[in-house]
């Protein structure tokens, strides 16, 4: 049930706007209501969120009257994919396409022969916008026949960002005028006059529907699980941990930008979650001071996936950090700080493991061979509070399609429901 609602999620967020869209519309079926960084005044009732920039979202509980620390789960809305540029379309050799930016550290190879749709925002002149989504097969990156590339098979597939993953998504005869007719595409699917039409923010995605695969149903095949899958669960976790402990307040943030490194006004770097959690202490009537020691006892998960060992390519993993599909959540570590968790963090995961009877696998990376990240340093840093990185195991992480085991979902979203419920 758990890994078939996650399809679902997956399914109704084919963009970060998207994504927020869709928890916001999770968060409002469960009783929660909006509030805005604009409002001078707070009123904390028990379900509130806000929405920064469209693809941002915090959503909190306060469940009693003098909370003395936060729980906090933080996850991100974004994925690795290929993002329109201001002027995307362009004709080429009898073709009309679009212009693209790889967004993120994408495996490009995933994204050829792969039928696309496009979603995102269109933003019209009088400054609305409007959320659209054409999910057909719109565009296709066409791979190169081996007839033309005879040493592709020895020597690898090597891509070139900005003249080789360029889509089609039309025929262009004599008078063709793609700008134009893309306009006129934007402008159906959005309703705004293509002369109206002042800015776009969309994204291409992969039409095939996520899948429950495997023999016996073991495998979740889809889009976009780094990161979703562990915004679907925070939103369950929160969801579920309203009657939790009076004396901490259950936050959920799910930002958007941690793909290019969280530096912006809805990312993890930003403002937006230290400014949330202050207004939440404001509205409750505490002192700066108060607020200083409420954060002092505060602990975050940064909920971000892992790299489950490859059978394929089990040598690319720490000989005793290989964490299974199917075996459970897993704790991230790295001493370089790519990683957040600190002992005294992972001892405080490992007891909430252990209250919800959920099985809880260790990695750490090679060290000869780098680190990822995520939003756990950083909001670490920015908030001054203990955080440890905690994430389900999954394999192809960046691909265009991705895969995690069924039986992981259900003891993620247990474990967040543990630490959010204080």
């Amino acid at each position: 049930m758990d890994a078939t609602a996650l399809c679902r999620f997956i399914d109704a967020s084919p963009s970060p706007a998207h994504a927020a869209a869709t928890l916001v519309g999770q968060l409002v079926a469960a009783g929660f209501s909006e509030l805005s960084l604009t409002q001078p005044e707070w009123r904390l009732a028990p379900g509130r969120f806000l929405v920064r920039r469209g693809a941002s979202v915090v959503a909190f509980v306060v469940r009693g009257a003098k909370p003395t620390r936060f729980a906090l789960v933080g996850a991100h809305t974004d994925s690795p994919h290929l993002r329109l540029k201001p002027r995307a379309a362009f004709q080429s050799e009898g073709c009309c396409q679009l212009g693209v930016e790889v967004y993120g550290g994408a495996l490009l190879n995933s994204w050829l022969d792969r039928d696309l749709g496009l979603a995102g925002t269109v933003h019209a002149s009088d400054g609305s916008e409007r959320l659209i989504r054409i999910d057909r097969p719109l565009a296709r990156v066409p791979q190169l026949a081996i007839h033309l590339d005879r040493k592709v098979t020895e020597d690898g597939l090597k891509l070139n960002a900005q003249t080789q993953l360029a889509p089609i998504w039309a025929l262009a005869t004599e008078g063709t005028d793609a700008a134009a007719a893309f306009a006129d595409l934007l402008a159906a699917a959005s309703g705004i006059a293509a002369t109206d039409i002042a800015a776009h923010d969309l994204s291409l995605y992969d039409l095939t529907p996520s899948a429950i695969g495997g023999a016996g149903g073991e495998f979740v095949f889809a889009p976009r699980l780094d990161n979703l899958a562990s915004c679907h669960a925070g939103a369950m976790a929160l969801i579920a941990a309203t009657d939790g402990e009076p004396s901490s307040v259950a936050v959920l943030a799910c930002h958007d930008h941690e793909e290019v490194g969280s530096t912006s006004a809805s990312g993890a770097d930003g403002s937006l979650l230290g400014t949330a959690l202050e207004r939440i202490a404001l509205g409750l009537g505490q002192s700066r001071a108060e607020h200083l020691a409420a954060l002092a006892s505060s602990l975050m998960i940064s909920a971000d996936m892992a790299h489950a060992v490859h059978p394929n390519y089990a040598d690319r993993h720490e000989p005793r950090h290989k964490p299974q599909l199917g075996k459970g959540p897993v704790l991230k570590n790295n001493h370089n700080q790519r990683y957040a968790t600190s002992a005294a963090s992972a001892a405080a995961v490992r007891a909430l493991a252990a209250r919800a009877r959920v099985p809880l696998q260790d990695f750490v990376t090679r060290t000869d061979l780098g680190c990822g990240t995520t939003i756990g340093p950083i909001s670490a840093a920015r908030l001054g509070i203990c955080v440890a990185d905690v994430g389900n195991p999954m394999l192809s992480m960046h691909s265009a399609r991705e895969c995690a085991a069924t039986a992981d979902h259900p003891p993620y979203i247990a474990l967040l429901r543990e630490h959010l419920k204080g």
